[in-house]
């Protein structure tokens, strides 16, 4: 048997909505927030990929070592890397600043042993999953396999509030692994936190140095619009960082459709992705108490959209 897995795959993708349900048939898994991963393990070589096709194994090398002890030649799996606080809380700027030795939360088994089970359903896959990660759900160990929260979908969201937990992935056991966005998995966010385009920012004022907030948009439809801007969230050590990532995107001129009534703006090319937790989008569209969490390099600009849109 080779030890090559004969395919790569684009990973399946949650479609949000607005509101947590119940549908029989349907399994309920917490909701990570940090990189999605697909992980292949060929014999000896272990390649973890992000989403968007770059080479993870570098960066996520203790993920990558746990991987490579599973009891298989060949396996691909589906999961997220994340970093958990001390209540296990998976907290992207722990993620982001590598505080904390990140996990690996498999949620997927797409290949093992020579067989493609991508046809197969997720019922089927998930107990594939679990013979080769364990069913042990500490989320202190390389590797673990996706918690499973309530069987009842509203129960589950109401456990993924109280606890602090990003949402809920809600998934059809039937269904096979279909490659993009799908309605068979349906995502439920417990609280709000998006990616948003950076295109500028503003001057710094008092002891601040460096800048003093960053100007946000999201692509609606073809438009690139502005939805407000973030002045917390960074130490100093982040704002120095991001000020020396911003030189050779300058623009002279704003790159969103409706700028900001305010002077002292420095714009940028949209090429950065920034990751916010917000309260609420208002009615007029902009984000309000938003705080910055970390830099995203997984995600295309021209992918963020207005988060009620996705």
């Amino acid at each position: 048997m080779s030890d090559r897995i004969p395919f790569r795959v684009k990973p399946m993708l949650a479609t949000l909505v607005a509101k947590a349900f119940h549908e029989a048939g349907w399994v309920y898994e917490e909701k990570y927030d940090g990189y999605r991963i697909l992980a292949y393990k060929e014999g000896s070589r272990v390649t973890l990929v992000s989403r968007n096709g770059r080479d993870r194994s570098g960066w996520f090398s203790g993920i990558a070592a746990a991987i490579a002890g599973l009891p298989y030649a060949t396996v691909l799996l589906d999961g997220e890397a994340a970093a958990f606080d001390a209540h296990g809380v998976s907290r992207f700027q722990l993620l982001q600043n590598l505080a904390v030795e990140p996990s690996y939360a498999a949620f997927d088994c797409l290949y093992r042993k020579g067989c493609d089970l991508r046809a197969k359903s997720l019922a089927e896959r998930r107990e594939a999953l679990e013979e080769a990660v364990g069913r042990n759900t500490s989320k202190r160990q390389g590797i673990f396999p996706s918690a499973r929260l309530a069987a009842d979908g509203l129960e589950a969201f109401q456990l993924a509030r109280k606890k602090g937990y990003e949402g809920i992935v809600a998934k059809n056991a039937a269904a096979g692994y279909i490659e993009g966005r799908s309605r068979e998995w349906l995502k439920v966010k417990a609280h709000r936190e998006d990616e948003f385009v950076i295109v500028g920012y503003t001057a710094p004022a008092g002891e601040r140095e460096y800048f003093g907030a960053l100007l946000l948009a999201a692509y609606d439809g073809r438009q690139l619009r502005y939805v407000g801007k973030v002045g917390t969230g960074f130490d100093r050590k982040a704002l120095a960082g991001l000020y020396g990532v911003f030189e050779p995107l300058r623009r002279t001129g704003p790159t969103v459709a409706n700028p900001p009534a305010e002077t002292g703006v420095t714009y940028l090319a949209p090429r950065l992705v920034a990751q916010i937790a917000y309260e609420e989008i208002t009615s007029d569209r902009k984000l309000r108490q938003p705080v910055f969490l970390g830099l995203r390099d997984d995600r295309r600009p021209r992918d963020v959209t207005f988060p009620e849109a996705q």
